[in-house]
């Protein structure tokens, strides 16, 4: 069995990791002002956070045609590769997933598994990491997806952003109508509710100092309750300063805990807006 990974733009992967690990990468577009770019290639993240300061309507997303992830699909099938393991962004935030299920079955060449990361960012960029490991060095898709199940039953995230406003014309925030009369005044807590996972608004905060130190109370109560190794990154929108001071202040206080820092591309900082930050985590799958 020759299996092949494949992921979307969202993964945030270094580009070091995708070329080692034999990881195809499809992007996603983002519309900016009428402009239809695809993440990762003819826009970078520094020049979507430029052009979205200047913009003069709310950027969106779309998804790749059907078309090209059937030309993905058959090209991997073409060069020997009999399964297809396709992780992407999750469900409730991107129908993707469900798409790609219709795409599988137009492949005559290969075997395709669409497989819902239930997650984002550089948390499922980890799940990827993970199957393509596997892969190399000859699990069965079998072995992958159940590995793949119990790391990301691992992950969870808290996001601190300054505006709900993208999150809500996008529809991808469930419950906003309970946080939106005091958005001026609040800075707003969200994550990705474990039943649903769905992104929901967890709690208000009257500033940005108790939103840090909220998110670091509720990290600690988190990695209490588990009893293997944890891998933290803390992701940012275009606020790499930030990021470093967060990143350095928490290594202090969670010594045990593997601290990396990733970024919300084009496609998320779509609708967290810039400025947004969070710490996200799951099993530290390094020794494994």
């Amino acid at each position: 069995m020759k299996i092949a990974v494949v992921t979307d733009s969202t993964a945030y992967l270094p580009q070091q990791l995708i070329d080692e690990n034999n990881i195809t990468v499809v992007p996603i577009p983002v519309i900016l002002d009428g402009q239809t770019y695809n993440e990762g290639v003819d826009i970078s993240t520094a020049d979507f956070y430029a052009k979205l300061r200047h913009s003069k309507a709310f950027p969106s997303t779309a998804q790749p045609s059907l078309g090209q992830m059937v030309a993905v699909y058959e090209h991997l099938g073409d060069q020997g590769y009999d399964t297809v393991i396709s992780i992407h962004l999750a469900s409730t935030i991107s129908g993707l997933v469900d798409n790609l299920k219709n795409a599988a079955k137009l492949v005559k060449n290969t075997h395709v598994i669409p497989y819902d990361s239930q997650i984002t960012v550089m948390l499922m960029g980890e799940l990827v990491l993970t199957a393509a490991k596997m892969a190399n060095l000859g699990k069965t898709a079998d072995q992958i997806l159940a590995r793949l199940d119990a790391l990301r039953a691992t992950t969870n995230e808290y996001f601190i952003v300054n505006d709900l406003q993208n999150l809500v014309r996008g529809g991808r925030l469930s419950n906003a109508s309970a946080f939106l009369g005091s958005m001026l005044r609040i800075k707003p807590i969200l994550t990705f509710d474990d039943q649903s996972h769905k992104i929901v608004a967890f709690e208000k905060i009257r500033s940005i100092k108790k939103a840090y130190a909220r998110v670091e109370e509720l990290f600690a109560q988190a990695i209490k309750q588990v009893d293997y190794p944890i891998h933290a990154f803390v992701i940012h929108a275009n606020d790499q300063q930030a990021a470093v001071k967060w990143q350095e202040e928490l290594q202090e206080k969670f010594p045990q805990v593997r601290f990396d820092i990733s970024y919300f591309g084009p496609v998320i900082g779509t609708h967290l807006g810039e400025k947004a930050i969070a710490i996200g985590w799951l099993k530290d799958e390094k020794n494994n």
